[in-house]
């Protein structure tokens, strides 16, 4: 069978599969996963919505697999078309925008510039020219691989960007490890998220999931009936169908990185995460529809010129079986 007829047959599951983009593999021995890279001419993910490096499309542990494509079909230029732990820097993280006359220029750290077509606000949802990349260097070994993003001062911001992603030896954790520097003569401050795309053995999202925190939940949107906020965790009353979806933004959390502590387990599927990081949240969104459950955090960013931060975010697989 030719790749042309089976990504017909399997076009709701696994489009994205059948594509020649640059990839690359890394185990631990526990876990493996499997990475796209960041290319700005054959890339899986070319938009200007998230950072193009650390896009995970496979993740398993003990037979479960916790990423994967959640919506229809994969377009390089469409926004949200990209898999597992995606981020983006938001907030004043569109770098020079409000000063860019239409055509001008602006900046999206792990992205590149990009050209403002008209006098229109920003929006992440939409994909702007990318006008200079800026250039990437990969270098991986067998359980990591590190993504280098360096771009030059043309608008008053430059930096060095690092990003390495590393399966734990002889654990089943992934420590995705940041650095940025900044290397311009303007200070970048801003947001970074991580939209967690989990794709968990495919089960729907619904009554099997279960997404904890380390604090009581505040919402401040409306879930429509479909879960609530019940003391630290959210409780799913009905299994998603067709396109729904719900979002809400949410407050409870202090300053202290311990309640950057969230986890999302699946019963049907009998497999959980713990994700933590040593920054503190300042925002947090939740969104889900029924492909995919998705707490997303938010750190802040400020590096000032010649300055250099940096943060980690460490993801724990685990089975419900496990003690934990």
């Amino acid at each position: 069978m030719n790749c042309k007829l089976f990504c017909k047959l399997l076009l709701l599951v696994t489009p994205i599969f059948c594509q020649n983009y640059p990839s690359v593999e890394i185990t631990n021995g526990v876990l493996k996963a499997g990475l796209y890279l960041p290319d700005p001419e054959k890339g899986s993910y070319r938009a200007t919505r998230f950072d193009w490096s650390g896009i995970i499309y496979s993740l398993e542990y003990k037979g479960h697999q916790y990423f994967g494509q959640w919506y229809p079909r994969h377009d390089p230029l469409v926004h949200d078309a990209i898999t597992g732990p995606a981020e983006s820097f938001d907030g004043e993280g569109q770098l020079g925008f409000e000063e860019a006359a239409p055509g001008g220029l602006f900046l999206r750290i792990g992205v590149g510039h990009a050209v403002r077509p008209d006098a229109r606000p920003f929006s992440a949802f939409t994909t702007y020219k990318v006008a200079d990349p800026g250039a990437w260097k990969v270098t991986h070994g067998k359980n990591w691989v590190e993504f280098r993003h360096t771009v030059s001062n043309k608008i008053g911001y430059e930096y060095n960007y690092v990003k390495r992603i590393t399966l734990v030896a002889g654990k089943s954790e992934m420590i995705i490890a940041h650095r940025l520097t900044n290397t311009g003569p303007k200070p970048i401050r801003g947001t970074q998220y991580n939209h967690n795309f989990f794709v968990i053995d495919q089960q729907p999202s619904g009554p099997g999931y279960r997404v904890i925190f380390p604090f009581a939940l505040k919402p401040l949107g409306n879930f429509r009936g479909m879960l609530e906020a019940r003391g630290n965790e959210l409780v799913f009353y009905k299994e998603f169908t067709g396109n729904l979806s719900v979002q809400s933004w949410m407050e409870g959390f202090g300053k202290s990185p311990r309640d950057y502590d969230i986890r999302i387990e699946n019963r049907p599927a009998g497999a959980g995460v713990r994700i933590t990081s040593d920054r503190p949240i300042v925002r947090l969104n939740f969104w889900t529809r029924r492909e995919t459950v998705c707490p997303e955090p938010y750190i802040a960013i400020s590096v000032e010129p010649g300055r250099t931060q940096t943060w980690d975010y460490r993801y724990l697989f685990y089975t419900l079986d496990q003690p934990r």
